[in-house]
């Protein structure tokens, strides 16, 4: 069985955001991220496959295809025999407690994905994004987040009502605050990161007083800053050593 015309053209436009809200679908590529999705609650649409991808789903959801096509139809530099396209799902109520990372205007889908990693690899269940971060079903983001999209909830929230309405301490990323590794950090709260380029916008600065910085060892004290996921992954390892 071949791809048609019009499955070649959905699985096009769901590079744009306004496809993925429109058919409710996003696409991922590979062996692991997509038994991942399959192994979670996330529900399958289609998968485009060739003969050497071994599943157990229903034969109904599987158009088998060739190498060739698959490579038509793929992201990858170097496809790797599935792609499917999955639903997206209902967002997830908003949980009060625990330990959240807030992102401000995140753009890098690489960023984005890493993020998600890091969040499940240190406990933290609940990710929220300002509605000018990067949309985590875009495809750059899903394959980067290597199957960990499936384990933590994802909410896109009016960022600054947020904050002003949370009861949790907020903390934020800040070239110019307290050094982490001196500072007094609560088991629940809520770290805000900035933008790649900018940091946390000033708007959401004058909100919040906790400033956390990542101090520079290095003898010359040049190097600008770090890259968002980095420090989210230094940041977040400090809040957790603790408990």
């Amino acid at each position: 069985m071949s791809i048609s015309k019009n499955q070649l053209k959905t699985i096009t436009s769901l590079s744009q955001k306004k496809y993925r809200q429109k058919y409710k679908l996003f696409i991922a590529e590979g062996v692991k991220v997509v038994n991942e999705l399959l192994n979670s609650s996330f529900k399958i649409d289609t998968l485009f496959a060739t003969d050497d991808f071994k599943t157990d789903i229903s034969s109904d959801k599987i158009i088998r295809i060739s190498d060739k096509e698959l490579q038509k139809i793929s992201n990858l530099k170097t496809p790797n025999k599935v792609l499917g396209l999955f639903m997206i799902p209902d967002e997830k109520p908003l949980q009060k407690n625990g330990l959240s990372i807030a992102l401000d205007a995140i753009n890098d889908p690489g960023n984005l994905g890493t993020i998600i990693r890091l969040c499940d690899w240190f406990g933290v269940t609940q990710l929220l994004c300002s509605r000018e971060t990067v949309d985590c079903y875009n495809q750059k983001v899903v394959q980067a987040s290597m199957g960990s999209l499936t384990r933590i909830s994802i909410k896109y929230v009016d960022l600054k009502m947020y904050l002003i309405e949370t009861k949790l301490p907020i903390f934020i990323a800040d070239m110019d605050g307290e050094n982490v590794y001196k500072s007094t950090l609560p088991k629940e709260a809520i770290l805000v990161m900035g933008n790649e380029a900018n940091g946390v916008s000033d708007e959401l600065k004058t909100l919040i007083k906790n400033k956390i910085s990542i101090p520079r060892f290095g003898e010359t004290q040049e190097t600008e800053s770090l890259n968002v996921a980095t420090a989210t992954a230094i940041l977040l390892s400090e809040f957790k050593r603790s408990y």
